[in-house]
């Protein structure tokens, strides 16, 4: 039996899910993966309150409340981190800046760290064959030991469908925050060259890390992920082309990797418009892609499910730039209820429920309570 096989409710219908066959209800997330969570504590504890729990939540191996997770009967749960590393070369500067292993330094702007200039800013080549990545042998022991526990858990002792967290950041992004967005979208134009030599490295660490880091939790889990933005809210960061070129090869080694350690399905988050690269993702391996970006051009949930509704399972699609932040009960049940019949989650599989990103702190208590009580309610 496959590890995402019919031993539990959740794992059949995700089974059946991925299979694109007739499901009693879509799988429903809530914090499965890091993109799908709540940003805000302090909305996550006025959830708990507004649904009556009173005190912590229970301590465990879960990053978020189960109690919330068991109110909704969400079918997924998480596990796993990003690797840290040992170097001794991470630094706080100031209250609002800092630098990590990576040499990439962040200033805190708002409510987040913003990357403001990675160590290979303006490089030549020979400045990136000189640059060294951490040593997978500087992951700490005691995070893979804690990882390898906590998925081991999991498995055997809840019912969901187990997520592992993505331990590396993906070839395009990594290489931006390293570089600097501007100086790679000009290499990929005037110096194909330096872009292979760049992603090669790159892709060279990734796979060190997803050996360390698979081989410990990869036999408990049923979905792994990757994380790595192609587009924008107008369009893709390059052409389909360009794309195909230059990140795509990169993009599936690393699939065929991470096959060497796990059966799991293969998750890959990107934010903004690039539909016409879905097919490319589903070729080299991506089985379910998150979000269903509403507002990004061509994201439409009507035009993905026509087009490759047979091809790929979607991941999202709560609209999370206008429709939760406005509160308004009636607009957000309306968008679940538009979603639900678009995706048509009661007929056939192909999708799962879920905000199309983390709900940031401008939504309510009463917003994400409605969400997912109307997602609910789509089912007998």
């Amino acid at each position: 039996m496959s590890k995402y096989g019919c031993d539990t409710e959740y794992r059949a219908r995700f089974a059946l899910t991925m299979a694109h066959k007739p499901v009693d209800r879509c799988p429903i997330d809530l914090a499965g993966t890091p993109l799908t969570g709540i940003e805000s504590r302090k909305l996550a504890g006025e959830i708990a309150v507004r649904l009556g729990f009173s005190g912590p939540p229970p301590g465990d191996y879960l990053p978020f409340d189960r109690r919330i997770l068991e109110r909704f009967d969400v079918d997924f749960r998480r596990c796993g981190g990003l690797a840290g590393f040992d170097t001794g070369t991470a630094r706080r500067t100031s209250a609002v800046e800092q630098v990590d292993c990576f040499g990439i330094r962040r200033v805190f702007s708002g409510k987040y760290w913003e990357i403001a200039e990675g160590p290979l800013q303006n490089a030549s080549a020979d400045e990136v064959l000189g640059y060294e990545f951490p040593l997978v042998g500087q992951i700490p022991p005691k995070n893979l030991e804690t990882w390898a526990a906590e998925a081991k858990y999991l498995y055997e002792n809840m019912p969901y469908v187990i997520v592992a967290e993505h331990p590396v950041w993906g070839v395009l992004e990594f290489a931006c925050w390293l570089c600097g967005y501007d100086h790679i979208m000009l290499k990929f134009a005037l110096d194909p060259d330096f872009i292979h030599l760049l992603f090669g490295k790159i892709l060279d660490f990734q796979k060190a890390v997803i050996r360390e880091y698979y081989g410990k939790v990869g036999r408990y889990v049923h979905v792994t992920t990757s994380g790595d933005d192609f587009g924008t809210q107008k369009g893709p960061f390059m052409s389909p082309a360009m794309w195909r070129e230059f990140v795509k090869p990169y993009m599936k080694e690393r699939i065929e990797c991470t096959r060497q350690y796990t059966d799991a399905v293969y998750w890959h988050h990107s934010c903004g418009s690039i539909f016409d690269i879905i097919p490319d993702l589903a070729e080299i391996g991506v089985g379910v892609l998150n979000p269903i970006q509403p507002a990004a051009k061509d994201m439409e949930p009507e035009r993905l499910k026509a087009a490759y509704g047979d091809i790929m399972v979607f991941h999202g699609g709560l609209d999370t730039q206008e429709v939760l932040p406005s509160n308004v009960p009636g607009k957000i049940v309306a968008a679940v209820e538009h979603l639900m019949s678009v995706m048509k989650p009661g007929s056939c599989g192909g999708y799962i429920f879920s905000a199309a990103h983390n709900i940031q702190d401008d939504v309510s208590a009463d917003a994400v309570i409605r969400m997912y009580e109307a997602a609910l309610r789509q089912f007998p």
